[in-house]
């Protein structure tokens, strides 16, 4: 329990059944406090410290990354989301 926390959340939020809407979130914590996020919807990080900030304008600059973050919506996000939907379809 001594010493620092990191932790990486990844989420996905959508709210309709043709998931048009789903945005994916990516946040970045250190010691429970984010410090940089990257958000689908924005679609670049953003940085919440000082740290965070710098972060951020270093991995903006990377294109491969960006572009990566990105396509998370479709792989990882809608892609997992067809299949809980699927599975509870089949259950009713």
């Amino acid at each position: 329990a001594n010493g620092y926390y990191y932790s990486r959340w990844a989420k996905c939020i959508h709210s309709s059944h043709d998931l048009s809407d789903m945005v994916f979130v990516d946040n970045y914590i250190f010691n429970k406090d984010v410090y940089v996020q990257f958000n689908s919807t924005v679609g670049e990080y953003v940085g919440y410290t000082e740290h965070g900030v710098y972060n951020a304008k270093n991995w903006n600059n990377i294109p491969g990354q960006l572009q990566q973050e990105r396509a998370e919506v479709e792989r990882y996000c809608k892609h997992n989301a067809e299949i809980r939907q699927t599975a509870i379809a089949d259950k009713s």
